[in-house]
């Protein structure tokens, strides 16, 4: 059986990201992509009870070999990984990164209040962030995040992943995720499986909701008119967790569907492209 097949018979999800570069293997039952794009989810495969090392991080592998990792929009690579095999040897993998062109993009009509909060309500803002940030410290071995992802609702994507942000006129940061167009009230159904880590209505995101997937891969849904579950519920994929709204910081009913790999934003667009 050649690489490319074993890599597609035991690892379906891998990732592609555009045009797909084919893995590569410096050494056998190692596989990673040759490159990867900025917002990317990465996956690949090493031998079943291996040690991958990545940015500081012990990845560890599921019991069929798949290890996962985001890669920032602002990285520029090459990424590096050491995998220490079963045998004691160990393999230094190198993926090249793809710079991307992130556009700018112009908000207006935001409530000024959520762009230039009072003390106190920033203050509020940075307290809902922290609680937002905790819940994707998660990182068990449950490998929802290996099944082909889906679309939470369907619509017109109104705001593209990693594109610059303008408030009214004022610098913001870049998008965390990607925004879906959707009357409210439209149910928001769960893209994979995962267990709620958060679910709650913030000053700045509206109603939030935090879906994890396992080995530190979430998604979040924002600007939620209802949420449909609570913390430490399981959810299965295309179960309906909530509904589209227009709460928080936005100018109309949108689902806001960010990703993450921990702390490192990725974009869903990637994620459901590689399966397709």
């Amino acid at each position: 059986m050649t690489l490319l097949a074993l890599l597609l018979a035991t690892l379906p999800a891998i990732a592609r990201t555009g045009a797909p570069a084919m893995p590569q293997s410096g050494e056998d039952g190692i596989v990673f992509p040759a490159s990867t794009s900025q917002g990317a989810l990465v996956f690949g495969k090493v031998p079943a009870g291996s040690v991958v090392r990545y940015a500081e991080r012990e990845l560890r592998p599921t019991p069929y070999g798949t290890v996962v990792f985001g890669v920032d929009r602002q990285e520029v690579g090459p990424l590096r990984l050491e995998v220490l095999r079963p045998d004691g040897t160990t393999v230094m993998e190198t993926i090249a990164v793809d710079a991307r062109d992130w556009p700018l993009e112009r908000v207006d009509g935001v409530p000024p209040k959520t762009v230039n909060p009072p003390p106190a309500i920033a203050e509020r803002i940075r307290r809902e962030q922290a609680l937002v940030t905790e819940a994707r410290t998660r990182d068990d071995q449950r490998a929802d995040f290996a099944a082909p992802f889906q679309w939470p609702v369907q619509g017109r994507i109104s705001g593209r992943f990693g594109s610059g942000r303008v408030y009214n006129g004022q610098p913001g940061a870049g998008h965390s995720g990607m925004d879906i167009a959707a009357p409210t009230g439209t149910p928001v159904k769960a893209p994979a499986a995962g267990v709620v880590t958060f679910s709650d209505d913030l000053y700045l995101t509206g109603g939030t909701i935090v879906l994890d997937h396992g080995h530190g891969v979430s998604s979040n849904f924002l600007h939620l008119s209802r949420m449909d579950v609570k913390p430490g519920d399981r959810v299965l994929q295309e179960q309906v967790i909530g509904a589209v709204g227009a709460t928080g910081r936005a100018t109309g009913p949108h689902l806001h569907w960010g990703m993450n790999w921990f702390d490192v934003r990725v974009d869903p667009l990637l994620v459901l492209e590689r399966t397709q």
